[in-house]
């Protein structure tokens, strides 16, 4: 069966769904997946990780309304998503950086792997 997708304009903004939710509905759940995870993270005495969050790239840019939250700061053992500011209070219990580790270069499928090897 060959899935429909829909465009969705309501009050001026524009969305996809795929029939069961919305490319927003998708984007909050891996958003609140992630602060939940590094949330864990930070309270399991038996997990060694890094667990930080940044307005600033390493090399001193940002993305206007977005901050970094990642896991771990070592090159090749890079997690990082960039999370919209609206939701940098919920990330408190992170140690705060002036700018983030320098960027590994890991790709969506490196993050994908390194996720199921915490």
């Amino acid at each position: 069966m060959e899935k429909e997708f829909k465009i969705i304009c309501e009050n001026g903004k524009v969305d996809v769904s795929d029939g069961y939710h919305t490319f927003d509905e998708l984007y909050n759940h891996r958003i609140t997946l992630f602060i939940a995870l590094c949330k864990m993270t930070m309270a399991n005495t038996y997990v060694n990780l890094d667990i930080w969050r940044s307005q600033k790239h390493s090399d001193g840019s940002n993305i206007d309304g977005w901050f970094i939250l990642g896991i771990n700061k070592k090159k090749g053992e890079q997690i990082t998503y960039h999370l919209p500011n609206e939701r940098w209070q919920e990330t408190s219990f992170a140690e705060t950086l002036e700018t983030a580790p320098e960027w590994d270069e890991h790709t969506p499928e490196d993050v994908l792997e390194r996720l199921k090897n915490l």
